[in-house]
C-alpha cells in the first residue's frame, strides 16, 4: 500500500505532512512517487492567499479521475482549506473525497484507514494502533528521510490569537496553544538521532510562544532547552511578530552558538495608517527601532520582511513610504504578497479592496526590483569571503546546496565526496541576487559563529 501527499504553502504545512507522512508509514504505508501510484491521495492545503486556494481546487479535480478509476482509493483533504470547524461546502463541493483534516491533525485519515484495514478489530486494539500511529517521538521522519534529511521544521505553537484584519489563520487554525517544552525537546532529540543537523521553530507567531501559559516559559527559554540536544548543530525559528521580539529572545540568538543570526520580522506595510487598518499594533518608528537594536545587539543579523502591497485603502504615497523603507532598512529578504481579501476577516468584512489589481502588480514589480538590486549589491559584496554552510543536498545538476548562518543560499561543485550533513567552509567566487557559487575550502569541525 503507497500514499502520495501533495503540500501547498508554509512551513508549518511541510511540518504537518512529514508527520502524517510518518504515521502513514507506521501503519504500513510507503511512499509513492507519483499520484497514480498511490492507494491513498492527500492534498494539505493553504488559504492564505486565494490563490493558494485555487491550486488546491485544481489540485483535487485532478485526483477526480484517479478515484472514479479506482473506488477503493482514499482521497482526503488537509490543512487550512478544512480548517479547525470543519467546512461543509467543501464535502458538498468534492463529494469523491473520503476523509477531511484540520490543520497538524492526522487522526481522521489514521482512524479511517486503521477501520479499513482491520474492521473485525475490537475497539481497543484499533485506538492503540492510532495511537501507535500518532505518537510524535517514536518516528518524526518519514522512513524514506532518516538519515538523508538535514534539516527539519518543528512546530512549537500552533494557531494564532492575534487577529491581524487581513489574516485567515485564527479562523482556520485556531487560537495560539503553546507544546510542552518536554514534547519539543524529545521531537528534536529524535530528528537528531535520524540525522537531522539543524531544526527551524515553528509559529505562526513564533515569539509569542509561551503566552498561552500562565508563567509559562517563552521563546528564548525554549532555544535555551534546544540548544543543549546533542547533534543539532543549527537553531532557527519563524515567523516572528515585531511587538513581541523581546530584549530575552535577542539575547539568546546574540549568547547561544548554535542559534543562527536570521529573524523573520514581516513589516507588512511602511506607512503607519495603513499598519493601523491592519491591527499589526506598531508604527513605522517602532518597527526601525526594533531593527536598530537587533542590529547593534547582533551585527552580523540578517533581518527578512513580509510585505503586503495594495491593502485596503494604500494610496500611491502610503505605497511608496514602504519602498523608501525598504529602501533604508536594506532587508537581506522580502516576501511581497499583493493584497488578496479572504472571506471571513475583518478586512474582507469592513473594508473596501479598492486598489485595482494592475495597481498591486505595478507596486508589486517595483518593490521587487528593489528587493533584487538590494540583495545582488550585498551578495556580491561576498565574493573572495569564506563563508560556512550546511550542506543539505546535491540538486538536478549535480551541485551540493546549503545556508549560511543568515540563511544565504550557497552552490558548489565537488562530486568526490559525500558533504550531506557537514559544515563547511566555502569561498565565495561569484554571487546573483538568490544565490551564491563558491569552492569549498574545508569542513568546520565544531558548530559556531563563522564568517558570514
Amino acid at each position: 500500500m503507497r500514499y502520495y501527499i501533495h503540500t501547498f504553502g508554509c512551513q508549518m504545512n511541510v511540518a504537518d505532512s512529514e508527520r502524517l507522512a510518518s504515521a502513514l508509514e507506521k501503519l504500513g504505508y510507503q511512499m509513492a512517487e507519483r499520484p497514480e501510484q498511490a492507494d491513498v491521495l492527500v492534498v494539505n492545503t493553504c488559504v492564505v492567499r486565494r490563490s493558494a486556494e485555487e491550486k488546491a481546487y485544481g489540485w483535487l479535480h485532478m485526483v477526480r479521475p484517479l478515484k472514479e478509476r479506482r473506488p477503493d482509493r482514499v482521497v482526503a483533504v488537509m490543512g487550512c482549506l478544512v480548517g479547525v470547524k470543519g467546512n461543509e461546502g467543501l464535502r458538498r463541493a468534492f463529494p469523491w473525497v473520503d476523509v477531511f483534516m484540520p490543520p497538524a491533525d492526522p487522526r481522521p485519515l489514521v482512524e479511517f484507514l486503521a477501520r479499513r484495514v482491520d474492521e473485525g478489530r475490537a475497539v481497543e486494539d484499533l485506538e492503540r494502533m492510532v495511537r501507535y500511529a500518532l505518537q510524535d517521538e517514536e518516528l518524526v521522519l518519514p522512513l524514506s528521510e532518516r538519515g538523508r534529511k538535514v534539516t527539519a521544521y518543528v512546530p512549537v505553537v500552533h494557531g494564532c490569537s492575534f487577529g491581524c484584519t487581513f489574516c485567515i489563520i485564527p479562523y482556520r487554525r485556531g487560537p495560539e496553544r503553546s507544546r510542552p517544552v518536554g514534547q519539543i525537546v524529545a521531537e528534536v532529540r529524535a530528528l537528531a538521532e535520524q540525522g537531522v543537523r539543524e531544526v527551524t521553530l515553528l509559529g505562526q507567531i513564533v515569539d509569542r510562544y509561551g503566552k498561552d501559559i500562565p508563567d509559562g516559559p517563552d521563546l528564548a527559554d525554549l532555544l535555551r532547552a534546544v540548544h543543549e540536544v546533542e547533534g543539532i548543530q543549527r537553531i532557527r525559528f519563524l515567523t516572528s511578530h515585531p511587538s513581541f521580539m523581546t530584549d530575552r529572545i535577542i539575547e539568546a540568538v546574540a549568547e547561544l552558538p548554535k542559534v543562527c543570526e536570521h529573524i523573520e520580522i514581516p513589516v507588512q506595510a511602511g506607512n503607519d495608517e495603513v499598519l493601523a487598518r491592519m491591527r499589526r499594533g506598531y508604527t513605522v518608528a517602532d518597527y526601525k527601532r526594533l531593527v536598530e537594536k537587533i542590529r547593534r545587539r547582533i551585527p552580523n543579523a540578517s533581518i527578512a520582511t513580509d510585505i503586503i502591497v495594495g491593502f485596503c485603502g494604500e494610496t500611491e504615497e502610503q505605497f511608496m513610504d514602504t519602498y523608501r523603507l525598504v529602501e533604508e532598512l536594506e532587508f537581506d529578504v522580502v516576501h511581497i504578497a499583493k493584497y488578496s481579501p479572504r472571506p471571513g476577516t475583518v478586512a474582507w468584512r469592513t473594508m473596501a479592496d479598492d486598489v485595482p489589481p494592475e495597481e498591486k502588480e505595478r507596486r508589486f514589480r517595483m518593490l521587487e526590483e528593489l528587493y533584487e538590486r538590494i540583495s545582488r549589491r550585498k551578495n556580491e559584496a561576498l565574493i573572495g569571503q569564506t563563508v560556512e554552510i550546511l550542506v543539505e543536498d546535491r540538486n538536478e545538476k549535480g551541485k551540493w546546496f546549503g545556508r549560511t548562518r543568515n540563511n544565504k543560499l550557497v552552490f558548489f561543485e565537488d562530486g568526490d565526496r559525500d558533504w550531506r550533513g557537514q559544515l563547511v567552509s566555502v569561498r565565495i567566487t561569484a554571487a546573483g541576487p538568490w544565490s551564491l557559487q563558491g569552492v569549498p575550502v574545508e569542513p568546520s569541525l565544531e558548530p559556531g559563529r563563522s564568517p558570514r
